[in-house]
């Protein structure tokens, strides 16, 4: 009679096993599905990974023209990298939630190829939560031959949200040598 007994509790002790490890996939697989909106909170919220916004959202929130506001742009090119780089307008007057496009030419000016990284910077620093990147060159690397010149767009807006005491935004981009490290064969 023990032996049955002790068969019985074993098999209750399987099945009580069995139910927690289907609890625990269950909530791997509830935790898996949840990390991508986790992680687009995540980014909205701390302004992180340079996430942009949905375009289409955007166009259902409207364009403010009862404001305007003037985007200055600069560039600059850190030593070691032999570029020329500029922003084609100095100087864009946006209404806050049209997208626009403005333009940086970078220029090759050594006899090799080279890479860069830009790495934007918003000033006043109130105004880098709302001035948001559509598309950007800064988003990737980029290469130049010996002597290429090359336009780089930026899609950009500026949102509504932008404190009405804010009337210039400065969108300065400084390029930075992007040697990739040497691969091991």
């Amino acid at each position: 009679m023990d032996a049955i007994t002790l068969n019985e509790e074993r098999q209750k002790d399987n099945r009580k096993l069995v139910i927690r490890l289907l609890w625990l996939v269950a909530a791997s697989i509830l935790f898996a599905v949840s990390l991508v909106p986790l992680y687009d909170v995540f980014c909205t919220v701390t302004g992180l990974n340079g996430k942009t916004e949905n375009v289409a959202a955007l166009a259902s929130t409207g364009v403010d023209t009862s404001r305007t506001v003037r985007v200055e742009f600069t560039g600059s090119v850190m030593p070691g990298l032999g570029w020329n780089f500029y922003p084609k307008q100095a100087i864009m007057h946006v209404h806050p939630g049209q997208i626009e496009t403005a333009t940086f030419v970078a220029k090759n000016i050594t006899n090799e190829v080279v890479a860069g990284q830009a790495v934007p910077s918003v000033t006043p620093g109130e105004a880098s939560l709302h001035f948001k990147k559509i598309e950007c060159f800064c988003f990737a690397r980029q290469e130049l031959k010996p002597g290429e010149s090359k336009e780089m767009p930026l899609r950009f807006y500026v949102s509504k949200d932008l404190p009405e005491d804010v009337e210039v935004v400065t969108l300065s981009y400084a390029f930075f040598s992007a040697i990739e490290p040497a691969k091991n064969n």
